[in-house]
Protein backbone atom coordinates (compact mmCIF):
# COMPACT_ATOMS: atom_id res chain seq x y z
CA UNK A 1 0.00 0.00 0.00
CA UNK A 2 1.08 3.84 -0.75
CA UNK A 3 0.53 6.07 1.20
CA UNK A 4 0.99 10.12 -0.39
CA UNK A 5 0.33 13.62 0.80
CA UNK A 6 0.81 16.77 0.74
CA UNK A 7 2.41 18.52 4.19
CA UNK A 8 2.20 21.91 5.22
CA UNK A 9 4.19 23.27 8.28
CA UNK A 10 4.33 26.79 9.44
CA UNK A 11 6.02 27.99 12.45
CA UNK A 12 5.05 31.71 14.13
CA UNK A 13 7.26 31.29 16.68
CA UNK A 14 4.76 32.40 19.20
CA UNK A 15 6.74 31.00 22.57
CA UNK A 16 9.74 32.17 24.94
CA UNK A 17 12.93 30.82 23.06
CA UNK A 18 16.22 31.80 23.10
CA UNK A 19 17.84 29.86 19.94
CA UNK A 20 21.06 28.08 20.73
CA UNK A 21 23.91 25.99 19.44
CA UNK A 22 21.84 23.20 19.99
CA UNK A 23 19.00 22.38 18.52
CA UNK A 24 16.00 23.21 20.59
CA UNK A 25 12.00 23.37 19.12
CA UNK A 26 11.04 22.55 15.81
CA UNK A 27 14.86 22.25 15.31
CA UNK A 28 16.12 25.56 14.83
CA UNK A 29 19.54 26.27 15.76
CA UNK A 30 21.93 28.94 16.10
CA UNK A 31 25.49 29.64 14.60
CA UNK A 32 27.13 32.84 15.49
CA UNK A 33 30.80 33.73 14.05
CA UNK A 34 31.00 36.94 16.76
CA UNK A 35 34.40 36.62 18.57
CA UNK A 36 33.78 39.61 21.10
CA UNK A 37 30.24 41.04 20.73
CA UNK A 38 27.34 39.27 22.04
CA UNK A 39 24.48 39.31 19.20
CA UNK A 40 21.00 38.05 19.92
CA UNK A 41 18.30 35.59 18.62
CA UNK A 42 15.45 34.90 20.26
CA UNK A 43 11.58 34.78 20.07
CA UNK A 44 10.39 38.81 20.86
CA UNK A 45 6.73 39.93 22.28
CA UNK A 46 4.76 40.55 18.98
CA UNK A 47 1.25 40.39 18.19
CA UNK A 48 1.32 36.49 16.48
CA UNK A 49 4.85 35.87 17.82
CA UNK A 50 8.04 36.40 16.09
CA UNK A 51 12.21 35.74 15.89
CA UNK A 52 15.02 38.29 16.05
CA UNK A 53 18.56 37.90 14.85
CA UNK A 54 19.87 40.54 15.85
CA UNK A 55 24.21 41.74 15.24
CA UNK A 56 25.71 43.96 17.67
CA UNK A 57 27.84 47.41 17.49
CA UNK A 58 31.02 45.95 18.42
CA UNK A 59 33.65 46.50 15.64
CA UNK A 60 33.67 43.30 14.09
CA UNK A 61 32.60 40.72 11.82
CA UNK A 62 29.75 39.04 12.59
CA UNK A 63 27.81 36.06 11.12
CA UNK A 64 24.49 34.76 12.23
CA UNK A 65 22.66 31.97 10.91
CA UNK A 66 19.20 30.11 11.82
CA UNK A 67 19.28 26.87 10.55
CA UNK A 68 18.78 23.13 11.17
CA UNK A 69 21.83 22.21 12.82
CA UNK A 70 22.88 20.89 8.68
CA UNK A 71 20.12 18.31 9.17
CA UNK A 72 18.55 18.63 5.37
CA UNK A 73 14.89 17.03 6.07
CA UNK A 74 13.98 18.75 2.75
CA UNK A 75 14.37 16.95 -0.72
CA UNK A 76 14.39 19.74 -3.20
CA UNK A 77 11.94 17.03 -5.19
CA UNK A 78 9.11 17.01 -3.06
CA UNK A 79 8.89 20.39 -2.04
CA UNK A 80 5.93 22.71 -2.71
CA UNK A 81 6.43 25.98 -1.54
CA UNK A 82 8.88 27.49 1.05
CA UNK A 83 8.03 30.96 2.34
CA UNK A 84 9.54 33.39 5.15
CA UNK A 85 7.79 36.34 6.51
CA UNK A 86 10.20 39.18 6.97
CA UNK A 87 11.28 42.42 7.80
CA UNK A 88 14.71 43.95 8.92
CA UNK A 89 16.45 47.09 10.13
CA UNK A 90 19.92 48.92 10.21
CA UNK A 91 20.43 47.27 6.78
CA UNK A 92 24.05 49.00 5.68
CA UNK A 93 26.72 48.77 3.06
CA UNK A 94 28.40 46.00 4.92
CA UNK A 95 25.47 43.62 5.34
CA UNK A 96 24.08 40.79 3.39
CA UNK A 97 21.18 38.96 4.60
CA UNK A 98 19.64 35.57 2.28
CA UNK A 99 16.42 33.83 3.31
CA UNK A 100 15.17 30.79 1.84
CA UNK A 101 16.36 27.41 2.07
CA UNK A 102 19.87 26.17 1.33
CA UNK A 103 22.29 22.58 1.79
CA UNK A 104 25.02 22.57 4.64
CA UNK A 105 26.04 25.83 6.08
CA UNK A 106 28.70 28.02 5.02
CA UNK A 107 29.88 31.23 6.18
CA UNK A 108 30.12 32.15 3.03
CA UNK A 109 26.75 32.44 1.35
CA UNK A 110 28.03 31.98 -2.44
CA UNK A 111 29.78 28.57 -1.52
CA UNK A 112 26.68 26.39 -0.44
CA UNK A 113 26.56 24.08 -3.25
CA UNK A 114 22.55 24.41 -3.30
CA UNK A 115 20.30 27.32 -2.29
CA UNK A 116 16.88 29.04 -3.84
CA UNK A 117 16.97 32.43 -1.62
CA UNK A 118 15.86 36.20 -1.35
CA UNK A 119 19.25 38.23 -0.80
CA UNK A 120 19.99 42.03 0.23
CA UNK A 121 23.94 42.47 -0.26
CA UNK A 122 24.22 46.35 1.42
CA UNK A 123 27.36 46.89 -1.01
CA UNK A 124 24.94 46.98 -3.88
CA UNK A 125 21.69 48.34 -1.96
CA UNK A 126 20.32 48.48 1.41
CA UNK A 127 16.79 47.66 0.69
CA UNK A 128 16.81 45.70 -2.83
CA UNK A 129 15.97 42.33 -2.95
CA UNK A 130 17.47 39.60 -4.85
CA UNK A 131 17.26 36.27 -5.72
CA UNK A 132 19.31 33.67 -6.44
CA UNK A 133 19.46 29.40 -6.95
CA UNK A 134 22.64 27.05 -7.42
CA UNK A 135 22.16 23.55 -8.24
CA UNK A 136 25.94 22.65 -8.38
CA UNK A 137 25.63 23.09 -12.35
CA UNK A 138 23.31 25.93 -12.92
CA UNK A 139 23.84 28.93 -10.68
CA UNK A 140 21.57 32.36 -11.13
CA UNK A 141 23.64 34.96 -8.72
CA UNK A 142 22.03 38.23 -7.81
CA UNK A 143 18.47 38.43 -9.82
CA UNK A 144 16.77 41.48 -9.10
CA UNK A 145 13.13 41.26 -7.88
CA UNK A 146 12.75 45.14 -8.56
CA UNK A 147 11.19 44.93 -4.96
CA UNK A 148 12.63 45.73 -1.35
CA UNK A 149 12.83 44.72 2.43
CA UNK A 150 12.73 46.49 5.33
CA UNK A 151 10.86 47.69 8.66
CA UNK A 152 7.67 45.96 7.03
CA UNK A 153 6.76 41.99 6.64
CA UNK A 154 6.62 40.67 3.31
CA UNK A 155 6.27 37.77 2.45
CA UNK A 156 9.22 36.03 0.62
CA UNK A 157 7.82 32.76 -1.50
CA UNK A 158 9.85 30.09 -3.34
CA UNK A 159 7.68 28.28 -5.47
CA UNK A 160 8.62 24.82 -6.85
CA UNK A 161 5.44 23.13 -8.23
CA UNK A 162 6.08 23.71 -11.46
CA UNK A 163 9.25 21.58 -11.30
CA UNK A 164 12.97 22.09 -10.83
CA UNK A 165 13.31 23.32 -14.34
CA UNK A 166 11.22 26.34 -13.25
CA UNK A 167 11.51 27.58 -9.61
CA UNK A 168 9.48 31.12 -9.03
CA UNK A 169 9.83 33.78 -6.97
CA UNK A 170 7.25 35.93 -5.37
CA UNK A 171 6.77 38.83 -2.93
CA UNK A 172 3.61 39.14 -1.33
CA UNK A 173 2.14 37.25 -3.67
CA UNK A 174 3.56 38.95 -6.73
CA UNK A 175 6.05 37.17 -9.16
CA UNK A 176 9.54 39.00 -9.32
CA UNK A 177 11.92 38.41 -11.60
CA UNK A 178 10.27 36.38 -14.05
CA UNK A 179 12.37 37.06 -16.69
CA UNK A 180 15.02 34.85 -15.68
CA UNK A 181 14.70 30.80 -15.88
CA UNK A 182 15.57 29.48 -12.61
CA UNK A 183 16.84 25.65 -13.04
CA UNK A 184 17.57 23.30 -10.55
CA UNK A 185 16.78 20.43 -12.62
CA UNK A 186 20.66 19.64 -12.39
CA UNK A 187 20.60 18.37 -8.72
CA UNK A 188 22.27 15.49 -7.45
CA UNK A 189 19.26 12.88 -6.89
CA UNK A 190 18.95 12.82 -2.64
CA UNK A 191 20.83 16.44 -1.81
CA UNK A 192 18.30 17.63 0.62
CA UNK A 193 17.71 21.90 1.80
CA UNK A 194 17.08 23.15 5.04
CA UNK A 195 15.09 26.42 6.01
CA UNK A 196 17.83 28.94 6.05
CA UNK A 197 18.40 32.56 7.60
CA UNK A 198 21.94 33.84 7.74
CA UNK A 199 22.45 37.92 8.84
CA UNK A 200 25.90 39.18 9.04
CA UNK A 201 28.41 42.17 8.58
CA UNK A 202 31.50 42.46 7.35
CA UNK A 203 32.96 44.94 10.30
CA UNK A 204 31.61 48.11 11.90
CA UNK A 205 29.46 49.20 14.51
CA UNK A 206 26.36 48.77 12.88
CA UNK A 207 23.44 47.09 13.90
CA UNK A 208 21.83 45.41 11.37
CA UNK A 209 18.51 42.66 12.40
CA UNK A 210 15.80 40.88 10.49
CA UNK A 211 12.96 39.90 12.37
CA UNK A 212 10.87 36.34 11.05
CA UNK A 213 6.95 36.32 11.81
CA UNK A 214 6.34 33.30 10.31
CA UNK A 215 8.49 30.50 8.47
CA UNK A 216 6.21 27.83 6.39
CA UNK A 217 6.95 24.70 4.20
CA UNK A 218 4.48 22.78 2.08
CA UNK A 219 6.01 19.35 0.79
CA UNK A 220 4.99 16.09 -0.70
CA UNK A 221 5.26 12.61 0.94
CA UNK A 222 4.97 9.11 -0.07
CA UNK A 223 5.46 5.85 2.09
CA UNK A 224 4.78 2.04 0.74
CA UNK A 225 6.26 0.63 -2.78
Amino acid sequence: MITRGVRTFIDHFDRAQSFTTTPGMNGWTIKDTSSSGTPTYLTITEDGGAAKLTTVNTSEAEIITLYQNDILIYDVAQLQNIWWIAKVAGVDAVTTLTLGVAAAQNDTDDSVVTNAWFRMEGTASTSLLVVETDDGTNDNNDVATGKTLSSVYKKLLVDFTNGLADVRFFVDGERVADGTLFDMSDLTAGLNVQPWVQIQKASGTGVPAVTLAQFGVQYSYAYGA
